[in-house]
């Protein structure tokens, strides 16, 4: 763990190691984060963690590092619903990538407009109760009702004791969901547990609902090399090859005490897609259609 001198926290390594996985030509990284330079972009008055700046010059150092192509910035709980700092790291991407806001229920059309044009691309919707203090679904459920002109959709996350109430919520959503690191399901249950089991139920259920097959820092319980991770993830791939997603969740937020090396984080790509086919899938074609349609 690293603190600077205003007790910010840093959650990733300034030293990442180069994978040894070749990622395929326009490997898209579908779940990072930047935050402020806070001199720019303030925290929001309600963050539950207060980490150093990630800027997007430093997320593209490492995007290029690792050997991907594109990005997919997924607005951090920390800058609340002001999505300025994530507008901005698109602006600077030349083209190269897309973001998913959290938006206040009160919002405006033409500001979702304003958001599109930014390279906005959905919404997310937060069920972690360390991180945010209300979940509100009712206007969680207009906002989804009101993007579909936009073509947008609903990423959600949760942890895996949630899904059961959470079901007649995501049944409602109008939109295509994407499932944030799967739910956060118990992997040391393996492929057949009870958690996986339940994700798999949710996925049958509609087929656009996509999942993103992340986080094994997050998710494994015996930690590197991540057997168990991989182990509970692999069928999951292969059984829904065109809804699954992959990121490095760089800067890794809250993982202080536990920072990953995100050049190993790219090596767990051919473990869990363990052909050519399954990661073309994984990180080229599922989500250009999903962020890049018109690509």
């Amino acid at each position: 763990m690293s603190l600077d001198a205003d007790s910010r926290v840093r959650s990733w390594t300034l030293t990442p190691g180069r994978p040894r996985f070749a990622a395929p030509p326009g490997a898209v990284d579908a779940h990072c984060h930047v935050f402020g330079p806070m001199a720019e972009f303030p925290f929001s008055a309600k963050a539950k963690y207060r980490p150093q700046d990630a800027s997007p010059s430093a997320l593209f150092i490492l995007r290029e590092r690792l050997g991907l192509s594109r990005s997919v910035i997924v607005q951090p709980s920390c800058h609340g619903t002001d999505n300025a700092a994530t507008l901005n790291a698109i602006a600077l991407s030349n083209g190269t990538a897309r973001g998913i806001a959290v938006v206040d229920p009160t919002i405006s059309d033409a500001e979702l407009l304003a958001l599109h044009d930014g390279g906005i691309r959905g919404v997310r919707f937060n069920f972690l109760k360390r991180l945010v203090d209300d979940a509100p679904k009712l206007a969680y459920l207009d906002i989804a009702r009101r993007i579909a002109a936009l073509d947008w959709h609903v990423v959600v996350y949760f942890e895996a004791d949630s899904l059961d109430e959470l079901r007649p919520f995501l049944d409602s959503i109008p939109v295509p969901v994407v499932i944030d690191h799967m739910g956060r399901p118990d992997v040391g249950q393996g492929p057949d547990g009870a958690d996986m089991r339940a994700l798999r139920r949710l996925l049958d259920s509609r087929d656009d609902i996509w999942v993103k097959a992340t986080c094994p820092d997050r998710l494994s319980v015996q930690g590197e090399p991540y057997d168990d991770f991989v182990a509970a993830v692999v069928p999951l791939v292969e059984a829904y090859q065109d809804r699954v997603l992959w990121g490095t969740d760089w800067p890794h937020p809250n993982m202080e005490q536990r920072i990953p090396d995100d050049g190993g984080l790219v090596d767990v790509i051919p473990r869990i897609a363990p052909t050519a086919i399954l990661q073309h899938k994984l990180l080229v074609r599922n989500p250009l259609r999903l962020y890049w349609p018109e690509q």
